[in-house]
């Protein structure tokens, strides 16, 4: 949120033997979706606790991404960060099971929503949204949600395995309006022009895309400049957009900020700081609900050595 288009699941696909490890992950996320929405979280964050034991080598990404954005904190912070971070990975699995198999009826009383009336000015006044997110554990719970509220397409990037990438693709269709690849952008521009809030997270580094550096949390950091091109073309307002877990474990508050300024411009660097700037206020106030399991600063500028090993 490469390789070949997703296609919407067919059971009969998938019955070859190497299909059943993932036939047993669906079953028993399909169980712990059956739990009251607390109890579930608590399997979440027991999920997330195992996945930090037999992360290995995935461990040493976090504490190099942890150092360079977080240098100011103590190593104790940083390590309760990065062990909030996997039991947040963990619940972010069993909030995938809930976005594919819970009602809405049962999702709604769970969610609410801090500053629509942004969202609703923009489309008024005629011009497209773009609610610019950034990958956060709750990047998948806060694309569903929305849905309960408003149409909402999406990007998609084709995942790896097989079987996935297909029950993910059909069961987004099921909630999404549409689910667009981000290299079909005429799709995507004619989504926006059409008055269809887009759910959009660039904060990923795309080696083979044209890419600007631009500082995010005080790191020269590869950013996609096609973000600002595509509100270019598409007359579209940026907003931020931030899917929160309340603390009391009582449900969501999405909150939609008001648009980012003199964005789109004509200058590609400063559209992408400011870009930057939008999903970095988030993660740092929330800095354990981001997904720092990424190799987000893998491209380095011209001359500068590899962060990761």
């Amino acid at each position: 949120m490469g390789g070949q288009s997703s296609v919407l699941f067919k059971a009969s696909d998938y019955l070859h033997p190497r299909y059943w490890p993932m036939w047993c992950t669906f079953g028993g996320l399909r169980l712990v979706s059956l739990l009251p929405y607390r109890a579930a979280l608590t399997v979440g964050r027991l999920l997330g606790q195992l996945l930090f034991l037999i992360s290995g080598s995935r461990q040493k990404v976090v504490d190099i991404n942890l150092v360079r954005c977080f240098a100011e904190k103590s190593i104790e912070e940083r390590n309760r960060i990065k062990m909030e971070c996997y039991r947040n990975l963990g619940v972010s699995l069993i909030e995938m099971a809930m976005c594919w198999w819970w009602s809405a009826d049962r999702l709604k009383p769970l969610v609410e929503i801090e500053g629509r009336q942004h969202l609703d000015a923009v489309l008024a006044s005629g011009r497209g949204a773009i609610l610019l997110t950034g990958h956060y554990t709750s990047l998948e719970i806060g694309g569903r949600l929305l849905t309960l509220f408003m149409p909402l397409q999406g990007m998609y990037r084709t995942q790896r395995n097989q079987m996935f990438d297909s029950y993910l693709y059909t069961r987004r269709h099921s909630y999404l309006v549409d689910i667009v690849s981000r290299k079909n952008t005429r799709q995507l521009i004619r989504g926006i022009r059409g008055g269809i809030p887009t759910w959009y997270a660039p904060d990923q580094d795309f080696k083979s895309e044209r890419n600007v550096f631009a500082p995010f949390l005080g790191v020269a950091t590869a950013t996609i400049s096609a973000s600002s091109r595509l509100a270019q073309a598409s007359n579209a307002v940026m907003l931020p957009y931030y899917p929160e877990r309340k603390k009391d474990g009582s449900g969501y508050l999405l909150h939609i900020g008001a648009p980012l300024e003199n964005v789109p411009s004509d200058d590609e660097v400063g559209d992408a700081t400011a870009i930057n700037h939008s999903i970095e206020t988030w993660v740092r106030e929330f800095p354990e609900n981001y997904m720092w399991i990424y190799q987000r600063f893998k491209t380095r500028p011209p001359g500068e050595p590899p962060f990761y090993p």
